[in-house]
């Protein structure tokens, strides 16, 4: 099993923290947003670990070149266009990457070994970590949590829809964290449904180069009906500005 980090953002609402350093080297207790993820991976016996990088990419290499180079195997892709594109972009700068069974992280949030566990164990083609907990965090996070918040709906064990705008906290069975694993079989089959969708059209109101991930998983979801949750109860974060920071986490143990 690899794991891939998509850690191309600038994190420009996190300035001035990340004039200098991507957004996952912005620190949180003292500690890189990169190092719990990584530290979390590794526990879990994760050693092969591509990094997408993009903004500041030469900070971020040598962070990991000095800190976890005889930890791992690293292998690093750029996102030449990390200024102008979104997560999916991003993932797919790593096509190369993807011929083993793979988790794939966002670099802006905060999870511990169990959680990774949780999804090494999951089985099927394509598991997305979901949070039922949600709730407590968002409402630490935000005045109103609808605001940020996004869909998730799950019916007989699949998630049917995922990433919408939500007009009550009833259309909300869990939140995407954005920690999720593709199976091996099915990898080959993400990349040319990828390269065959339609490059005109827009995707939740983001053309094809600045589309969500939840929209990917959402085509996924209408197109093969294979996307299932792991379900968890808290115990991870995302830092997203600088009011993140002061929130004291509590990570699952």
């Amino acid at each position: 099993m690899k794991a891939l980090i998509l850690a191309a953002g600038r994190g420009s609402r996190l300035a001035p923290l990340a004039d200098h350093v991507p957004k996952c080297l912005v620190q949180y207790q003292g500690e890189p947003i990169l190092k719990y993820e990584l530290d979390s991976l590794l526990q879990c016996g994760i050693d092969e670990i591509g990094i997408v990088g993009g903004y500041r990419f030469e900070v971020l290499k040598h962070y990991i070149e000095k800190n976890y180079s005889k930890k791992a195997n690293f292998s690093f892709f750029f996102n030449e266009l990390h200024s102008s594109t979104n997560m999916v972009h991003t993932f797919f700068c790593a096509r190369d990457f993807l011929d083993e069974e793979l988790i794939l992280s966002y670099s802006d949030i905060l999870y511990s070994p169990p959680i990774v566990r949780a999804l090494q164990k999951s089985e099927g083609e394509v598991n997305v970590v979901i949070d039922k907990a949600w709730q407590k965090l968002w409402e630490q996070r935000f005045e109103n949590p609808l605001e940020d918040a996004e869909t998730l709906k799950i019916r007989e064990g699949r998630i049917k829809e995922i990433g919408k705008k939500p007009q009550t906290l009833e259309e909300i069975e869990g939140q995407y964290m954005g920690l999720l694993k593709f199976s091996k079989e099915f990898l080959p089959r993400l990349i040319c449904y990828y390269e065959g969708l339609d490059r005109e059209r827009l995707y939740d109101g983001k053309d094809y180069s600045n589309m969500y991930m939840t929209s990917l998983l959402q085509g996924l979801i209408e197109t093969f009906d294979n996307v299932l949750p792991v379900l968890i109860e808290g115990g991870w974060g995302e830092i997203d500005a600088p009011s993140d920071l002061e929130i004291d986490l509590r990570l699952a143990k």
